[in-house]
């Protein structure tokens, strides 16, 4: 097997079952280069593009690695020591004043082993870190791609501290195996470094993540509100970022006792807003739903009702389905038969429930497509262009930018599966 890629998520698969089933977005984020690597076709199944080739074209920028100069002085580390780091790329024009943060995803870690595991990845350590990427999608320099937000001075906030930048350190030293909680560190160290580059300056800023990345937005938001001058306009992203505290297919709270060791792991409470770890259990305070009852500055949810990491990990793990019934659906939402279809039906109302409390909230803006994808927002097939998912003709660009520009109330919801043609709707079979 000589793709780098295959063998990498052979590794993954080796974990406890415990550990690797919910930890891993990063996993998920691998498997989509490896599904563009093993295919260049392009299927139609129900009018859905599967196996899409998530391309980064000739026009995408790579963006030098950054390690956090004050970052040693501040404590502020990865989960193995190394430093911690960022890709900056300079505005210019109308963009030279305006800021776009986007906090990269890639899951949690909630035991001592699953943390040792992804300190040896670029998920827990700088050392493992490309030197340069490709800015594409919501950080792409291209004006064709990134219509709006194309000149805006753009930073990729790498993740390694496996908690939404969260974490706290009173738990780092057990047993021997020595690791770094400094998620809250990082995150303060990077944004006074950010402050004294020009991002104390802004008129506009829009903070933004994927998956655990958006997750980190949310927790963060309005203390970065609070950091950048009144005047200017500052609102926030949170891309596949809506976690439900949903039951899994056995009745169990799977993702609430993931959380949980989390939250306890890390002592990711100092984070979370007082008024909501005094109300219930603490832990559930790190779910969305809880975080944005309290947030005040706007917010920007882009979610797909099928995201397959929740369908596989939250509503579906591993240990729940010993049979394997659900394992062709869990890869291909194309698989799915007519009872797996009604709990992927209850699982998207249960969501656009949990969103209803938010829907009346003008500042509040929602782009919840049909697709069985995650992160939509850092790739420019998905973005933005001619092949991109729409609903009522929009793509996901332009509707984040009709709503941060104030341009219209942004309320996109889309009918149930599988009634939109421009979903890229992924197709796992290929490498299982």
């Amino acid at each position: 097997m000589a793709n780098p890629h295959l063998r990498a998520l052979l590794r993954w698969r080796k974990w406890a079952k415990k550990d690797w089933a919910i930890a891993a977005v990063g996993f998920t984020l691998i498997v989509v280069f490896a599904l563009s690597l093993i295919s260049d076709s392009r299927r139609r199944v129900n009018g859905s593009v599967t196996n899409p080739s998530f391309g980064l074209s000739q026009n995408d920028d790579l963006v030098d690695l950054t390690l956090l100069r004050n970052a040693k002085d501040r404590g502020a580390f990865c989960l193995d020591g190394s430093l911690p780091g960022y890709h900056f790329q300079k505005g210019f024009g109308s963009g030279s004043n305006n800021w776009l943060l986007h906090i990269e995803g890639g899951g949690w870690c909630n035991t001592m082993s699953s943390c040792s595991q992804r300190k040896m990845t670029a998920l827990g350590s700088s050392k493992y870190m490309d030197r340069q990427i490709r800015f594409s999608g919501i950080l792409s320099s291209d004006p064709a791609q990134n219509p709006d937000f194309f000149s805006w001075n753009k930073v990729k906030i790498r993740y390694c501290d496996g908690a939404s930048l969260a974490g706290h350190p009173e738990n780092e030293i057990m047993k021997g195996n020595k690791l770094f909680f400094r998620g809250q560190l990082i995150w303060e160290a990077l944004i006074d470094e950010l402050l004294s580059i020009g991002l104390s300056e802004a008129k506009e800023a829009l903070l933004s993540g994927c998956s655990a990345g958006g997750l980190a937005t949310l927790i963060h938001c309005d203390a970065f509100r609070g950091l950048l001058p009144r005047e200017a306009t500052v609102k926030c992203l949170a891309d596949a970022s809506f976690f439900l505290d949903e039951k899994d297919i056995l009745g169990n709270n799977t993702m609430r006792s993931f959380y949980h060791d989390v939250f306890q792991l890390q002592s990711v409470m100092k984070s979370l807003h007082r008024d909501c770890t005094t109300a219930m259990e603490p832990s559930r305070c790190f779910f969305p739903a809880e975080i944005m009852k309290r947030l005040q500055t706007p917010v920007f949810l882009v979610q797909p009702a099928y995201d397959f990491w929740q369908i596989q990990h939250v509503l579906v793990p591993e240990g729940s389905d010993p049979q394997g019934h659900w394992k062709r659906c869990r890869l291909s939402i194309s698989n799915c038969d007519t009872d797996q279809m009604d709990i992927l039906q209850g699982f998207r109302n249960s969501f656009l429930k949990s969103l209803s409390e938010f829907r009346p909230r003008r500042e509040v803006g929602q782009f919840i497509n049909s697709c069985f994808t995650h992160c939509q927002t850092w790739m420019s097939e998905t973005w933005h262009s001619a092949s991109s998912p729409k609903i009522n003709k929009k793509t996901i660009a332009v509707a984040v930018a009709d709503w941060f520009f104030d341009r219209e109330v942004v309320k996109q919801i889309d009918c149930p599966y599988p009634c939109n043609p421009t979903c890229h709707n992924m197709d796992f079979t290929a490498i299982y």
